[in-house]
């Protein structure tokens, strides 16, 4: 009489390579068409409060302050505070358009309306659905900014041919956000704790990145901290592109966004596996 072992498959580790097909487009596709029914409503949310910001701030505080001093190639240079503003101001609109819908938005599709379960039983896989949603994020971030870039243009702050480059790096903004915030939406047990993730993560990296006032005016230690964040970095390659001038080190800026984004990106896959996991 013959007998039979049985034998386990062991669970594949959460921290395997990112198994990635084209079966993500029709999910990002899915969110689009859902999103298109509520589309200017979402575009003014989106772009009210940094326009607020940029008028509250550039013309009331701008009036008073004047010009700002920037290192420059050539020693100091003196610039609107208006554009240094307007430039700074976009990545951080871009920053919180991707945080925004990487944490509500996918946190509904995924926990709340259980739309990824859905999505699933088609053949999905989980890995390929969170790109969908990072990608889905930028594009989104991508929309504001571009919106938002438009009412500049009309402004007069800035006509800058390099512009042109600010929106790539801007998407690439987006990206990195997205994937950033997405580690959070897998830990998230309900709405509210995002409130930690915009009260102590982006709402000081907004006062340390360069935004409002020019990083020279910080400690030379919270200077070197700052250096290193994902905003300051992405405020660093558009700023000058305003100024019609490219930036003093773009290797350096373009790497600190990758590695953000790649790094996020695979911590929030891994703990989005366990979570389905789970």
């Amino acid at each position: 009489m013959q007998t039979r072992t049985l034998t386990t498959v062991p669970a594949q580790s959460v921290w395997r390579a990112p198994q990635l097909s084209l079966r993500f487009w029709p999910v990002f596709l899915r969110n689009l068409l859902v999103w298109r029914k509520l589309a200017l409503p979402s575009l003014v949310g989106n772009i009210a409060e940094p326009l607020m910001w940029l008028v509250a701030f550039g013309y009331g505080m701008g009036a008073l302050v004047g010009q700002v001093s920037m290192p420059g190639p050539a020693g100091d240079v003196k610039v609107p505070y208006i554009l240094f503003l307007a430039s700074g101001s976009i990545c951080m609109s871009a920053m919180q358009a991707a945080s925004f819908e990487a944490l509500y938005s996918t946190f509904s599709r995924m926990h709340v309306q259980k739309t990824w379960d859905g999505i699933m039983n088609a053949p999905v896989n989980l890995d390929d659905i969170v790109l969908a949603e990072m990608l889905w994020a930028a594009f989104k971030s991508l929309f504001t900014v571009t919106a938002i870039l438009g009412v500049m243009l009309a402004l007069g702050i800035s006509y800058s041919p390099k512009l042109l480059v600010a929106w790539p790096v801007l998407l690439g903004v987006g990206i990195t956000f997205s994937c950033i915030a997405l580690i959070f939406n897998a830990l998230a047990k309900g709405y509210d704790f995002f409130t930690y993730y915009f009260t102590l993560f982006l709402t000081p990296m907004m006062f340390l990145s360069g935004i409002f006032f020019p990083l020279e005016q910080l400690p030379a230690v919270v200077r070197t901290v700052s250096g290193w964040l994902p905003l300051t970095n992405a405020v660093e390659l558009v700023r000058p592109l305003f100024m019609d001038r490219w930036p003093a080190h773009p290797g350096k800026h373009v790497l600190v966004l990758v590695a953000y984004a790649v790094g996020g990106f695979w911590l929030a896959l891994a703990l989005t596996r366990k979570r389905f996991r789970g």
